[in-house]
């Protein structure tokens, strides 16, 4: 026991190495882990002070128990006992798969990454791109809302822009955890969207065990308050209009507020509601525009952006920035409509099945959302063109003025409430981008370019009056 035993050099140090590793991984980080652990809490607790809807503890909890709370969901492990028995493999096989999904969409939220990195970034991205202004919003009804029910920001989709306005717009409200596809699963992206508290959806898959550990997840989340952002229309508008909901995480939230039984919990006093808030997003530039149009002439949603393409765009950008000469790209433009209880919707459908609720809900959600879009001058201007042909300055303004008073329901924005300079600024950015070319004293529609248009003219279509229509063809 006395004796001296001589050791490699680089063997002691190995010893020392794995000593010290496991000193640190036993004391010191604990202690590191749970001092830093206090620190945030108090940090989100004043920062819920300041929120309209605080951070729940949902949203707060440690990435491996939300994935160990949803893989042992009873629910979950039903569905892995079905897969095992239908593809004929082991159940341990099966459990690992729904484990790998658990841990493709559970977050890893982090309050400090999204109110000090993502808020800033957003707020200055968005005012750098756009003229950004906040519509019309019912302030007293959202104050009515009930403090504890789950709020669920319904928006149409019109550009990836989107995720960046909503999240500075809705800062001072709570923080969004938004569903994001395939596209958001590159390196290093995927590490900062999920600590913005975004978890991933794979949208065409047909797998039933991924999508009952999907619909468990959602499921959780609404039954523990967190505040979510989602697309109803599922992906981006191709031709500008609004499109048909799909019903998948609708069906999913719908399905949260009922028990296996059959009866809704929806309509338990008990249950915590589900509130939706319409959101309606308009541009007086779509960034990918070219893109989505170019997908809508080919008939698939296969979106052809290079990134070499990408870069010198931005490159340019910053060019026209370092030399005085950058403008940004029009208005952008985000109204909020008339929140939807999910229990007061159900009890005035108490008879309808599932699915028949879902595609109800989805319709009038998009009914909302569409009564909620904001009119602006790119929009409206694109949509006279394509209705009257060549015009005069003067003439775009007197039915641009005519156009704002038949549509007395739309909220239509004039910058600086002068119709003369909403004129000019659609006008400018239209001969910007080569849609109206200029002869003489008229501007004329570019044949070649009205898809692009079209595409404008579409988001704001639905809310002209029929009796505008049969007025002009008459």
């Amino acid at each position: 026991m006395r004796e001296t035993i001589e050791l490699p050099l680089w063997l002691f140090v190995l010893i020392l190495l794995f000593a010290a590793v496991t000193f640190a991984s036993h004391f010191l980080f604990p202690s590191v882990r749970w001092f830093f652990r206090r620190r945030l809490e108090r940090a989100v607790a004043r920062l819920n002070q300041k929120l309209e809807r605080p951070i729940e503890p949902f949203k707060l909890a440690r990435r491996y128990d939300m994935i160990q709370r949803l893989i042992y969901d009873p629910e979950v492990a039903r569905a892995v006992a079905a897969h095992a028995a239908a593809e004929g493999i082991p159940d341990n096989v099966a459990f690992e798969q729904a484990r790998r999904y658990a841990r493709e969409i559970v977050p890893s939220f982090s309050a400090f990454a999204y109110f000090s990195f993502a808020i800033r970034l957003a707020r200055w991205l968005s005012n750098t791109i756009y003229r950004v202004r906040l519509g019309y919003q019912d302030e007293e009804a959202l104050r009515r809302l009930d403090p504890n029910a789950t709020l669920v920001f319904v928006m149409n989709h019109r550009s990836n822009m989107d995720y960046v306005l909503v999240t500075y717009l809705a800062a001072r409200r709570s923080a969004l955890s938004y569903a994001v596809g395939e596209w958001a699963r590159v390196w290093p992206l995927s590490r900062l969207i999920r600590a913005m508290g975004a978890y991933f959806i794979r949208r065409k898959s047909r797998n039933d065990l991924y999508r009952r550990v999907l619909a468990a997840y959602m499921r959780l989340a609404a039954q523990g308050g967190a505040t979510q952002a989602m697309f109803p229309e599922g992906g981006l508008s191709l031709d500008g209009a609004l499109a048909e909901p799909r019903l998948g995480l609708l069906k999913y939230i719908v399905e949260a507020g009922a028990p296996l039984g059959g009866q809704r919990r929806a309509t338990d006093p008990d249950q915590r509601d589900v509130v939706f808030v319409p959101v309606a997003l308009n541009y007086d530039w779509v960034l990918e525009d070219k893109i989505l149009t170019s997908a809508a002439r080919a008939g698939e949603r296969r979106f052809r952006a290079r990134i070499g393409v990408v870069m010198a765009k931005i490159l340019r950008q910053l060019w026209l920035w370092m030399t005085g000469r950058y403008h940004r790209f029009g208005y952008a433009a985000v109204n909020f409509g008339r929140p939807l209880s999910l229990q007061d919707f159900a009890a005035s459908r108490a008879e309808s099945q599932s699915q028949s609720l879902s595609q109800d809900l989805g319709q009038e959600l998009m009914s909302r959302i569409g009564e909620a879009v904001p009119v602006l001058p790119v929009p409206m201007a694109a949509w006279l063109f394509l209705r009257h042909g060549s015009m005069s300055s003067a003439a775009l303004e007197h039915r641009m003025r005519a156009l704002g008073e038949q549509m007395a329901n739309a909220s239509v924005h004039h910058p600086r409430a002068s119709l003369a300079y909403a004129g000019e600024a659609a006008l400018r950015i239209l001969l910007k981008r080569g849609m109206v070319s200029r002869q003489g004293g008229l501007y004329l529609p570019v044949t070649e370019k009205r898809d692009l248009l079209a595409f404008y003219a579409n988001s704001i279509a639905h809310l002209v009056p029929d009796s505008v229509l049969v007025a002009e063809e008459t």
